[in-house]
């Protein structure tokens, strides 16, 4: 913070990452077969619990497709009302493994099993948006 150039560095970051999470999270709340405002509260609230604790690089803090595939069940399967207990909970859960220090087990997940989980993770999303793609109503 006493770094100007720091400060001005961290502001732009946290603006464009902002302006990237608002079509993210409603595309996102779409998948989820949410109120995209719902997935806006939600990602919002996401964003700033990770502010103010604190976040790792590469930690999943924000309407990302493995939040949207965890959500989209809960919300078909128990409808909205459950949709923010869940955010909520998840949250609670990454505080609670950071806090008894599960993040240091990371190390001994192979690359190539993260990998496989994001590409895995890219794969459902594609299943999740193909019933949009084919057969649209036109009109």
């Amino acid at each position: 913070m006493r770094d100007p150039r720091r400060l001005k560095t961290e502001v732009l970051a946290g603006l464009v990452v902002a302006l990237a999470l608002i079509p993210e999270a409603i595309s996102f709340s779409i998948i989820a077969g949410v109120d995209p405002r719902m997935g806006l509260f939600a990602s919002f609230t996401m964003a700033c619990t990770i502010a103010i604790v604190g976040g790792r690089p590469a930690m999943i803090s924000a309407a990302t497709g493995a939040v949207a595939l965890v959500i989209a069940p809960v919300a078909r399967d128990h409808g909205s009302d459950y949709f923010l207990a869940t955010v909520l909970l998840a949250g609670v859960l990454q505080i609670v493994l950071s806090l008894l220090g599960v993040a240091r087990l990371m190390r001994f997940i192979p690359r190539m099993v993260m990998v496989g989980f994001v590409n895995a993770l890219a794969i459902l999303i594609f299943l999740a948006q193909l019933p949009h793609l084919v057969g649209p109503s036109i009109p």
